[in-house]
C-alpha cells in the first residue's frame, strides 16, 4: 500500500515499513535504541518485530503494565528513571510498539525526556493504527479524566503492521472499528455505507479499509494541527464518550469499557442531539443507531450515573471559556463544530439510548 505522508512524517505499511525503518536507523546516528511496550506486546509482538530490525545499536526493552489505568503520570515517571539509569540521551531513539496506551503514553515520554528524543510508533491494535497513533497527540490520563496531560508532537514515522491484528481479540478488533465508523460518518458517506452489512463486509480488504481510515484522519489533521477548527471534527461521539468512559473506569461497580464501546455509545447520543438540532434527519439517525447497537453490546445506566457522567464534561478538553463544545454531524459525512448542547438535550440522549 501506498504510504501517506502526513505533517512532518509518513505513515508506512506493511513490508516496505520496515524497510524505511532500517534505512532510517542507518541515516541517523542515533546513540541507542529503547523500545517501549506493555505486558501485552512484549509476549505477543516483540519476536516478530525485533528480527525485522537491522542494527547494531545497544537495543534496551521497557515494558509496563497492559491497560488504560497504567497511562498516568507514575508510569511515566518509572520509565523516565530506568531511561536515565540505562543512559539514555538526547542522541536516543525511542520505539513505541503496542496499542493505543502504549502509543500516547511513550509519545509523552519522548516528548518530554530532555525535552524531547526522536520517536517512532509502530501501532499494533485497530485502534492503534486507525487512530490513536496518528495525528501527533501524545499524553496520559489525569485520574479518571482521559488525556488531560500531553502535548502534540509527530514521531519521526508510523509503521502500520496488519499482521500484528492477528493476536488482537475480537472486543478490541470492535473498538477500533468504532473510530473508522466515526471517520465515515464525519467525512465519507461512503466509507461509512461500506459497513452497514458487517456479514458482508470482504474483510480480506481490511488493510485498505485501514489505509482510508488513517487517509481520512491524516486529511483532517493535515488542516488543523493543533485543533482550533476543522479538527475538532474527530471529537464526534467523544465528548459524552469519553465521560462515560472515564465514569466506567473509576465505578468499581462498573464492568470498565473499552474505548470505542464507550465511543460508539457517544456517537448514538451525540446523533440523538444533532437530530433535535435538525441537522440529520430521522431515517439518518435511525440507521446510525441501529447499525452501532448492532455491532455494540447495550450498555446499561441507571438513574444514578447520569449526574456524575454530566459532571464529567466540566473537565473535558473541549471545553472553552466554561461551555462544552461538541462536535455534531450535519447529514452522514458532514460536520458541525462548536455545538453547544443543553443538559436537558443530553439527558433526552440518555433517555433514547435505552430504548
Amino acid at each position: 500500500m501506498q504510504s501517506i505522508q502526513a505533517n512532518n512524517y509518513p505513515v508506512h505499511f506493511n513490508e516496505i515499513g520496515y524497510e524505511k525503518l532500517n534505512q532510517h536507523l542507518k541515516e541517523n546516528k542515533y546513540s541507542n535504541l529503547f523500545i517501549i511496550a506493555d505486558t501485552n506486546t512484549n509476549e505477543h509482538c516483540l519476536t516478530k518485530f525485533l528480527p525485522l530490525l537491522e542494527t547494531d545499536l545497544t537495543i534496551e526493552i521497557i515494558e509496563f503494565e497492559a491497560g488504560e489505568i497504567n497511562k498516568n503520570i507514575e508510569t511515566c515517571v518509572e520509565i523516565w528513571n530506568v531511561l536515565t539509569e540505562l543512559g539514555a540521551d538526547r542522541k536516543t531513539l525511542i520505539i513505541n510498539i503496542g496499542g493505543g496506551v502504549v502509543t500516547d503514553l511513550g509519545g509523552f515520554v519522548a516528548s518530554t525526556f530532555k525535552r524531547g528524543v526522536d520517536f517512532i510508533h509502530i501501532p499494533t491494535t485497530l485502534l492503534s493504527m486507525v487512530d490513536a497513533s496518528v495525528g501527533g497527540k501524545n499524553g496520559v490520563d489525569l485520574g479518571n479524566l482521559k488525556n488531560q496531560i500531553g502535548v502534540i508532537n509527530t514521531p519521526k514515522m508510523v509503521l502500520i503492521d496488519t499482521q500484528y491484528l492477528e493476536t488482537v481479540p475480537q472486543n478490541e478488533m470492535r473498538s477500533g472499528l468504532a473510530e473508522m465508523l466515526k471517520h465515515g460518518l464525519i467525512f465519507d458517506k461512503a466509507y461509512w455505507e461500506y459497513f452497514l452489512d458487517l456479514k458482508a463486509i470482504d474483510f480480506d480488504h481490511l488493510d485498505a479499509l485501514i489505509h482510508r481510515s488513517v487517509e481520512i484522519k491524516n486529511i483532517i489533521v493535515t488542516q488543523d494541527p493543533t485543533e482550533k477548527n476543522i479538527r475538532k471534527s474527530l471529537n464526534f461521539g467523544h465528548t459524552l464518550g469519553h465521560a462515560i468512559e472515564s465514569y466506567f473506569l473509576e465505578n468499581e461497580n462498573k464492568t470498565t469499557l473499552l474505548h470505542g464501546e464507550a465511543i460508539a455509545v457517544g456517537m448514538i447520543l451525540e446523533s440523538y442531539i444533532s437530530l433535535h438540532k435538525k441537522l440529520i434527519t430521522q431515517d439518518e439517525y435511525n440507521e446510525i443507531k441501529t447499525t452501532l447497537k448492532s455491532i455494540y453490546d447495550y450498555v446499561v445506566f441507571e438513574e444514578n450515573d447520569i449526574d456524575p457522567i454530566l459532571e464529567l464534561l466540566i473537565h473535558d478538553k473541549k471545553n472553552e471559556y466554561g461551555m462544552i463544545q461538541f462536535a455534531l454531524i450535519e447529514g452522514i459525512g458532514k460536520i458541525k463544530i462548536n455545538q453547544s448542547v443543553e443538559n436537558e438535550l443530553i439527558l433526552n440522549a440518555f433517555q433514547d439510548y435505552k430504548s
